[in-house]
This record gives C-alpha cells, sequence and structure tokens, in this order.
C-alpha cells in the first residue's frame, strides 16, 4: 500500500520534466514571421552620374611659351589727326599728320582747330603684347584726283610707350570738295610661331575744299563762268553797241531836263 502514492509522485516528477524540457525545446526555436511582416524588397540603385558644368571661354590672345593662354593687359593710346580743311589750287604743299601717342591717363582730345587745321582726337585700346609679338602700324591716306606722297602704305614698329607718327603731303591743282580716308592698321606677329594676326583700328573720313589762288570755291567759279557766259552773249550781239549809245542818250537827257526844272525857280528871284 505504502509503494503506490511513491510511484505515482514519480510519475509527477517524470511529466513535470518531460513538460519542462519540452518548453525549452520550443524556445529554442525561431519565430516564424509572416509574410506581412517581411521587409519590402529594396529596388537596385543605380549609380547618379555627374553632369558636367560648361566653364565660360575667355576669349585671350596666346602669347606663346605654354599650352594655356596668359591674359593680355589692355594699353590705352591717343590716336589725332591734324589735317588742313581748305588748301590753295596749285600753291604748293599741305600736310596731313597721324599720330599714335602714349595716353596713360586717358585724356581724350576734342576737335580742335589748331593754326588753321582740324585736329580730332579719340582713345584707342591695344593689347599690350610687345614682350611676345613684333607689332607694326600700318597707316594708310586714299583720296582721288590728288597728289599724295607717299602714295603707298606707311609701315612703322610700335614699341612699348613709345609714339609713331606718319606724314602725308598732298597738293591739288583743281578747286572743289575732295572726300579722303584715313586708316590705321596693327600687325601682330608671334615671335616663336611667326604667325601674323592684323586688325583694323580706326578709318577716318575728312573732307578737304580746294580754292584757287584768290580764294574762290568751286561754287563761285561755277557761277562766275555762268555769269560771264551770258555777259559774252550780250557783248556779241550786232547791235549791243547801239543799244548802249541809246540808253546813254535817254540818262543824259533825263539830267538835262532835271537841271532845267531846278533852274527856272531861282531866275524868278
Amino acid at each position: 500500500m505504502n509503494n503506490k502514492p511513491n510511484s505515482s509522485r514519480r510519475f509527477l516528477l517524470i511529466a513535470a520534466a518531460a513538460l519542462t524540457l519540452a518548453l525549452i525545446d520550443a524556445c529554442k526555436t525561431p519565430l516564424s514571421t509572416s509574410p506581412t511582416d517581411e521587409a519590402p524588397a529594396q529596388s537596385p540603385t543605380v549609380p547618379s552620374e555627374a553632369i558636367p558644368i560648361p566653364t565660360p571661354t575667355v576669349l585671350i590672345p596666346v602669347t606663346g611659351g605654354g599650352e594655356e593662354p596668359a591674359p593680355a593687359l589692355l594699353e590705352y593710346r591717343l590716336l589725332s589727326l591734324e589735317y588742313p580743311p581748305v588748301i590753295k589750287a596749285g600753291s604748293g604743299s599741305d600736310v596731313i599728320i597721324l599720330t599714335l601717342e602714349v595716353d596713360d591717363q586717358g585724356n581724350i582730345t576734342p576737335t580742335a582747330v589748331v593754326g588753321g587745321n582740324i585736329v580730332e582726337g579719340d582713345v584707342i585700346e591695344i593689347p599690350n603684347l610687345y614682350a611676345t609679338h613684333n607689332v607694326t602700324a600700318r597707316a594708310v591716306f586714299q583720296v582721288a584726283n590728288m597728289e599724295v606722297n607717299p602714295s603707298d602704305t606707311i609701315a612703322q614698329p610700335l614699341k612699348q610707350g613709345r609714339p609713331v607718327k606718319f606724314i602725308w603731303t598732298i597738293r591739288a591743282q583743281d578747286v572743289g570738295t575732295y572726300e579722303a580716308v584715313v586708316q590705321l592698321f596693327l600687325n601682330f606677329e608671334n615671335r616663336e610661331t611667326g604667325e601674323n594676326d592684323e586688325i583694323a583700328i580706326s578709318a577716318q573720313f575728312i573732307k578737304i575744299t580746294v580754292e584757287d589762288f584768290f580764294g574762290f570755291s568751286t561754287d563761285f567759279v561755277k557761277t562766275s563762268g555762268v555769269v560771264g557766259s551770258v555777259l559774252g552773249t550780250i557783248v556779241g550781239f550786232p547791235f549791243f553797241k547801239d543799244i548802249v549809245k541809246f540808253l546813254f542818250e535817254r540818262l543824259t537827257e533825263k539830267s538835262r531836263k532835271n537841271k532845267r526844272k531846278i533852274d527856272k525857280p531861282s531866275r524868278k528871284k
């Protein structure tokens, strides 16, 4: 009778131990997650490409000595033109002067009259490439039906800080108004490559009036010629002398009658 309680107690202990082992085994297994709890699949990322940003291009002359162009400084020059507005026909030569002076302060010479000549001035900007280039200034004076010396292009080397001057002599035989143009060019020769680059600096248009020895212009000469032709035609008439004689007699007779009228009252007194 005493063995039954012990056997039942052992059975309970074994059952409790088995239950405990089952619980421990259940805790070790990972919990299964439902499909709704799964993290969303990430789409594959594509590496972004860098968009090239265009850089501004600075147009500067290549001065040599390297692959990258060096910035050219500007030199300020005063361009002045002196010319006579009126000259005498066949009375000698007159002078036209074009000067390219150094103007560090940027002073502008306005149009003025000096000694009867007109002086026109303007400030220009040219690239300072004297260290790497040979700079040459070329000037041309063009006018029709007038003697110009020299008639060809004048070329002079342009040095930094030094002025250049171009001089022409002009002479005209016929009266009239002449239109002329004075042009200036600069030629840049690269000392390393020998390449030449020429740019136009200015083109100045002027007018020169040519008068005769007595100071008569072409308009006056044309008018005088017309009047002279008319007078010559009248004088050439066959009865011109008779007409002049008749008019002279009529004027003389009128002057005599007027004199008689004046003398009559004085006699009555």
